[in-house]
């Protein structure tokens, strides 16, 4: 059986980081690890190929090639993914498709025309798929009907499909689930809320095979939160503090945790002796009624302040995410949003509007409520909300689009990331020396250039970068590369203002029917049944 790999394009969106891999010369963040995944669970005796569309097109040859074609995306690659499937009927090949978008709203994929639907949690849906594909079948819909795997059994990934070079940070997986209820999030009903992890010798045995692959650069940890089961998270990262000593720190890491990660200092210390040096928190607002509202508890039990500083000074630079447009909001949620990203320093923050997820809780309310206009939702940046809020439509967006371009105010972001690195933590790690390389050397000398000399940040950018030398040299390569983020940033936030305003508009313009049609309608029952008859 020939397998051809298939992964959907993105948008341009805020993780997109263009502008910043064009730096130093690569094409995407992160690869696909549901593929490869979905590579090592399937039979070995079968062949593979793999193509990210946000590295290259899939070729005639390629195309040509495969027996059966086998698709995996994530809501915001919803697009891309129907077109690839109709690509590949159009061929007349078979295709399969799963992951996170197919699994919440499989209607989609079967309307464009899939042979086979391998939904949920691939090591219980995809042997299911393979006894199938054996007994000679063409189509097929595999779920597991609520059954959570172990993931003690997931092979490890391989690796050995992608192109190293065209990524920046590599990904590997610890945990699946979170033990929390936030109203909006998907993630406990795609994987629960009962964390399963994987064995420290599991995780090592695939940081081993990435090493052995000549990986030496960032790694990500995609678990949603990661510290979700903290007890077995400390007696992995026991074991990774020894195996990254032993190779001499061939891997940064970041991750997602929960803000409670900020109670535990044994684990906080354990994540920075293991070479973490950055972690993204999901904050979503200030604003405690909100918090409460869409039951992020976990938020409202200590001050958000404090917890930010404590995993700052710890030595985690903290990314964090927020959103707009909860139930009950009060005007001006997007100036407290700025003012607390300013406050607790916090460089790079990810913010949207509030989307209702299919199958989530908010969903299920809003659709109860009939408040939903759309049924699918999404997660870019440059989206406008998919059900009928509190507050005016109009004004929450107004709010976001300005929220957000202050945050990316090009001295605004220089003096958050100042203040964050003089209280980041130094390092508790030594990687060996090395000398830069020339694409390395070409990407800062770009970044000087533009924000020391071209821009009106320049005396601040040279003031910044030698305090940071002097006051705090450990962390002087870490706070140049985040300096570099805003060069996605500037772009991007542009992006944000002229798609939410086109969609703005024309959100206006199809109230401003309705009420005309409305108003029309009212009329004609007046003249039919005027006053006093």
């Amino acid at each position: 059986m020939k397998v051809l790999l298939v992964y959907p394009l993105f948008p341009k969106t805020f993780w997109s980081y263009e502008k910043i891999l064009e730096l130093v010369n690569r094409k995407v963040l992160l690869p696909p690890l549901g593929l490869v995944t979905v590579a090592a669970i399937l039979p070995q005796e079968w062949e593979f190929k793999l193509v990210d569309r946000n590295i290259r097109t899939v070729t005639e040859q390629e195309w040509e090639w495969a027996d059966v074609v086998i698709l995996s995306a994530m809501i915001v690659q919803k697009e891309d993914l129907l077109d690839q499937i109709k690509e590949a009927k159009r061929r007349g090949k078979l295709v399969a498709c799963g992951g996170p978008y197919p699994t919440s709203v499989p209607e989609e994929a079967q309307k464009a025309g899939v042979d086979y639907l391998i939904l949920d949690e691939g090591e219980i849906t995809l042997p299911m798929f393979v006894e199938a594909v054996q007994r000679g079948e063409k189509q097929g819909i595999f779920r597991s009907n609520g059954e959570k795997p172990d993931v003690t059994t997931t092979p490890v990934p391989r690796f050995d499909l992608l192109e190293f070079d065209a990524y920046d940070s590599m990904s590997v997986q610890f945990s699946r689930g979170c033990p929390f209820q936030c109203e909006f999030c998907d993630i406990i009903v795609l994987y629960g809320r009962k964390p399963r992890t994987k064995t420290p010798e599991q995780l090592l045995a695939e940081l081993e095979y990435l090493y052995q692959l000549g990986w030496r650069r960032s790694v990500f940890m995609v678990d949603d939160n990661f510290i979700g089961n903290k007890r077995n998270v400390k007696l992995f990262l026991k074991e990774l503090k020894t195996w990254q000593a032993e190779h001499q720190y061939p891997f940064r890491f970041n991750t997602e945790a929960s803000i409670d990660l900020a109670q535990d200092q044994e684990l906080m210390d354990l994540m920075v002796e293991c070479y973490f040096d950055a972690v993204f928190l999901g904050i979503e607002t200030p604003d405690e009624e909100s918090l409460s509202l869409t039951k992020k508890f976990q938020n409202t039990r200590s001050s958000l302040g404090e917890a930010v500083e404590a995993i700052t000074r710890t030595g985690l630079r903290p990314m964090a995410g927020f959103i707009i447009g909860f139930d009950g909001e009060k005007a001006g949620a997007g100036d407290r949003i700025v003012r607390f990203a300013e406050q607790t320093a916090i460089p790079t923050t990810t913010f949207a509007m509030l989307q209702a997820l299919p199958n989530t809780a908010l969903w299920h309310r809003l659709d109860k409520e009939g408040r939903l206009r759309g049924k699918d939702g999404n997660i870019n940046q440059t989206t406008l909300m998919n059900f009928v809020p509190t507050r005016p439509l109009q004004e929450i967006a107004r709010e976001y689009v300005e929220a957000f371009w202050t945050l990316y105010d090009a001295e605004k972001f220089l003096d958050r990331t100042y203040r964050c690195f003089l209280m980041l933590g130094a390092p508790k790690c030594k990687a060996p020396a090395k000398l830069p390389n020339l694409v390395d050397l070409r990407a800062l000398l770009i970044v000087m250039w533009r924000q020391g000399v071209k821009r009106t940040t320049r005396w601040k950018f040279w003031h910044h970068l030698l305090s940071i030398l002097k006051r705090n040299p450990g962390v002087f390569e870490h706070y140049i590369a985040v300096c570099a983020h805003n060069e996605h940033f500037l772009e991007y936030r542009q992006i944000v203002r002229d798609e939410i305003d086109a969609q703005l508009a024309e959100f206006q313009a199809e109230e401003a029917k309705l009420q005309q049609i409305e108003d029309i309608s009212s009329a004609s029952v007046k003249e039919k049944n005027p006053v006093g008859v």
